[in-house]
């Protein structure tokens, strides 16, 4: 994953250079390893503190996490389109087996190029669109070809995207973090919803699109629909998602069988290309799963949990690790390291948001040692309650309205991007360290959605939600105490809350010096 930035102005004065390496550096943090920079066709590549910026009135610029191969710094062109994407594409080999292209890096970003290409006649919008139907990764990415640009995210919003504009600087721009609009005057920040695109800084609804039933070539006969997808492998979220034969359906073992293998894929598609992982690690159910499947897989699987020293997560960590025989690094976390970690959370975050700022501590912490061991991606357990019920506040629902808390899971899931996934990219990301989220896979979030909430939720006297979840636990070897460990917030089982709250921001002084700082 990367950092991307873009700008355009519609004064003849306004030369947008400067602003772009202003953009890029306040998130230098998200791509280390190299940047470039696009303004009004001239490309210039290099260590960002050494760029010098074309002039022009449009520009794209891109910072660099390299994770696997030989990855380039972007902008990537290719006839007469540019494109800058912060994006892990998981099927880009066999998009590539389908395209016969010009294909000059192996960097996975490229693929997003010759699909567009394939769909151009002659509308950017459209090419765009039909495009999406066959990626499966998360994407944050913009593209231009030399009239108009569109700037879209992946449907689920795994990675973050803002824009903003000045009317009366005549300025619209995009990144992949508010600091960055920030550090050129942009104070009215938006949030790019998953299902909207820019285009030319506009925000649409993305609607009507097209069934693609057609092959990219003669060598995609072969392809299976869950390598390269179609739209009808997308995503719909709205409430008629929810299958009535798979409600109906009493085949409790063929779901939980069809859930655990998708699970493994998902987690097969996220390590592939790698030797090393962290795993963010509660000690909980969640995590242990992806924790345990990514070991099964044969990649070399560290552990990170942070929280105070007499903290549930701390003890049921190294009681799991143990157990399992991962191996697991631990800081743990008096009041000065949380005070420590208080700015340089908020700074990632962008906002003053205390249960936020609880969340996303331990994270920033896992993610820090993750950097320090040299290890580029961390997986965790985010989406897991949303598709499989997890929250408490779901068995009265489900006692109030049956089934039909189905719905409310799907709307749960829609509103992942702008609370958990924005602040956990960030916290990860401020540490150079890319995060991918196993159980938010497109194709496992579907299937979930789809299995009836009494395999969820236990009404008995345990009160056990993601129930089907922790068979698959029971199935795979996580340890039967983990198994049937109760949820308990990251923010309540690592201790931080307690004392952000009890310590740290007990000085009122203290606590309105950084809401003044982060007024959104």
């Amino acid at each position: 994953m990367c950092g991307i930035a873009g700008i355009n102005t519609t004064d003849n004065d306004h030369h947008v250079g400067n602003d772009l390496l202003k953009m890029l550096n306040s998130i230098k943090h998200r791509g280390p390893n190299g940047s470039g920079i696009f303004v009004d066709g001239k490309t210039v590549h290099g260590n960002l503190q050494s760029l010098k910026a074309p002039h022009g009135s449009f520009g794209m610029g891109h910072n660099l996490l390299s994770i696997v191969g030989t990855e380039v710094s972007q902008p990537i062109e290719n006839h007469n389109l540019v494109l800058v994407a912060n994006a892990e594409i998981y099927n880009f080999k066999q998009i590539k087996n389908c395209i016969d292209d010009r294909y000059t890096t192996d960097s996975d970003c490229e693929v997003i190029i010759s699909l567009v290409k394939r769909f151009y006649k002659g509308s950017l919008l459209n090419a765009v669109i039909n495009s999406l139907d066959y990626l499966d990764g998360d994407y944050a990415f913009a593209i231009y070809d030399g009239y108009n640009c569109v700037v879209v995210r992946d449907q689920l919003g795994v990675k973050p995207l803002y824009y903003g504009n000045d009317d009366l600087r005549g300025i619209n721009a995009y990144a992949s973090e508010r600091k960055a609009l920030w550090s050129i005057g942009l104070k009215n920040i938006e949030t790019l919803q998953p299902d909207h695109l820019l285009y030319n800084g506009t925000p649409l609804k993305i609607e009507n699109r097209q069934t693609l039933n057609l092959k990219l070539s003669t060598k995609c006969s072969n392809i299976n629909p869950k390598t390269l997808l179609t739209d009808s492998a997308r995503i719909n979220y709205q409430s008629d998602i929810i299958d009535k034969n798979i409600i109906n359906s009493n085949d409790k073992l063929q779901l939980k069988n069809e859930i655990k293998e998708l699970l493994i894929d998902s987690v097969k598609k996220r390590t592939s290309g790698l030797s090393r992982v962290g795993i963010v690690f509660s000690g909980g159910v969640d995590s242990t799963i992806i924790a345990k499947i990514s070991d099964n897989l044969g990649v070399d699987t560290t552990l990170y949990t942070a929280g105070h020293e007499t903290s549930s997560d701390i003890n049921f960590a190294k009681r799991t690790a143990s157990d399992m025989g991962l191996q697991l690094k631990i800081k743990t976390l008096e009041i000065n390291d949380v005070k420590k970690y208080t700015e340089l959370v908020l700074n990632a975050i962008e906002e003053f948001n205390i249960m936020k700022l609880g969340v996303g501590m331990p994270s920033y912490v896992a993610s820090e040692m993750a950097h320090s061991d040299g290890i580029k991606v961390v997986m965790s357990g985010q989406g897991a309650d949303e598709i499989f019920a997890g929250y408490h506040r779901y068995i009265q629902s489900y006692i109030d309205n049956g089934e039909k808390l189905q719905e409310d899971l799907v709307e749960d899931v829609k509103n992942l991007y702008h609370v958990n996934l924005q602040r956990d990219d960030a916290v990860t990301m401020a540490n150079s360290v890319e995060l991918r989220v196993p159980y938010l896979d497109p194709e496992l979030v579907e299937m979930a959605l789809k299995v009836p909430i009494k395999y969820k939720l236990d009404n008995g006297k345990e009160n056990l939600r993601k129930c089907i979840l922790r068979e698959i636990a029971s199935d795979i070897g996580v340890p039967s105490e983990i198994v049937r460990r109760p949820k308990k917030a990251a923010q309540y089982g690592s201790g931080i809350h307690k004392i952000l709250v009890k310590k740290v921001l007990k000085d009122e002084n203290y606590k309105n010096k950084l809401k003044a700082l982060y007024k959104i």
